[in-house]
């Protein structure tokens, strides 16, 4: 039964500005960076899912914290974790051919999975000997039953705490088996610029080493677009919902596993950045300016609907501006709605580090554990 103090867990919402120089971060089909128009006017754009994956991965391999897998090589897995459990080779594959039709369609899908949960589905394939016909007896008409307690398993098993925070984060829609469904308590909006942005195209060359003395010149020509730009980037993460996944009556107890996922959630987002065309075009810049809300009411995302215009040699100085001046009026009109409970600046106060704002923030589970 949910703990009614749940309830007062906030959503913290990161509203984020971080400019680039000559790079092409996320590309469209044709290997150019991706745009939109807002306000009437091209914009640089980054997609969520992009900025996403990179947020995932920093939370692996920059902090090491446990990640589940999101593969379509599910049936592999199992096979490995029922052989760990004494299974003949044949009948590991077997059990594993059936329990990864019901969770992802013979691998035709992409599905999130954790250790725990392929240890639970192992245990439960040797609790039937390892016998594929006595977990679903018709492969070809599966029972509802039968697919219910395969997935009832999985779901009963995740400690997304424990191995699977970016299913938590994330969320997790499995389209055979919704009792597997996690709601996402993570929200990204697609990164666009504060300002129009035009991409520019860059002309190269390439020489041989070892040239033809016949075929003077260049050995290879090319063109790749490019653009710079101040990107502003949205992201909530809704700590009630975060709560609610990690499933746990006794709200004491989620204390330490919130604070966690605040901490490597907040770094990941401080160090993530996309991959396309690092070697190239060094995209290596970090935030500059973040405007941090703690708030019960609606999400409120800034559209920069007005694109802004160059002030002090560049755009940044106008955008964090027009961040400030857009939420204080939003705040303002919203009066009891908006429901604020902190707010912090990062980026203009040297003193005020990236770890001083991940304690501030992480005190605020602190402090909602200690309501009654």
């Amino acid at each position: 039964m949910e703990n009614a103090r749940i309830e007062k867990y906030p959503r913290i919402e990161f509203h984020i500005l971080q400019s680039f120089p000559v790079t092409c971060l996320n590309r469209d089909d044709v290997g150019a960076p991706k745009s939109a128009r807002v306000g009437g006017v091209s914009r640089a754009r980054v997609s969520s899912q992009c900025w996403k994956r990179r947020v995932r991965l920093a939370m692996r391999d920059d902090f090491g914290i446990k990640l589940a897998w999101r593969t379509k090589k599910v049936k592999s897995l199992l096979i490995d974790k029922c052989l760990e459990l004494g299974a003949a080779e044949a009948a590991a594959e077997a059990c594993a051919r059936i329990m990864d039709k019901v969770l992802s369609d013979d691998g035709k899908t992409l599905l999130f999975i954790s250790e725990t949960e392929l240890e639970a589905l192992a245990r439960f394939a040797k609790d039937n000997d390892f016998d594929a016909t006595k977990i679903i007896k018709d492969e070809k008409k599966p029972k509802k039953a039968e697919i219910k307690e395969i997935t009832k398993l999985a779901k009963e098993a995740l400690n997304p705490a424990l191995d699977a925070l970016d299913i938590a984060l994330f969320g997790r829609m499995v389209a055979k088996a919704a009792d597997m469904d996690v709601e996402a308590a993570a929200s990204f909006s697609h990164a666009i610029s504060t300002h129009k942005v035009t991409n520019e195209v860059e002309f190269f060359t390439a020489l041989d080493d070892l040239p033809d003395p016949d075929e003077p010149g260049s050995a290879h020509m090319g063109s790749l677009e490019f653009n710079a730009a101040t990107y502003y980037r949205y992201i909530s993460l809704d700590l009630k919902q975060l709560a609610q996944t990690f499933d746990n009556s006794d709200t004491e107890s989620l204390a330490e596993p919130l604070q966690k996922a605040i901490e490597a959630f907040t770094k990941a987002l401080f160090v993530a950045v996309p991959s396309a065309r690092q070697t190239t075009q060094s995209g290596a810049s970090p935030w500059e300016f973040a405007k941090v809300l703690v708030r019960r009411g609606q999400r409120l995302q800034v559209p920069f609907e007005t694109p802004v215009k160059p002030e002090q040699g560049g755009y940044l100085q106008p955008s964090i501006k027009a961040l400030k001046a857009y939420l204080s009026e939003k705040e303002a009109l919203s009066g009891s709605l908006f429901g604020k409970l902190s707010d912090y600046e990062w980026g203009e106060d040297k003193a005020y580090s990236i770890d001083k704002l991940i304690d501030d923030l992480k005190g605020h589970v602190k402090d909602h554990v200690a309501q009654p």
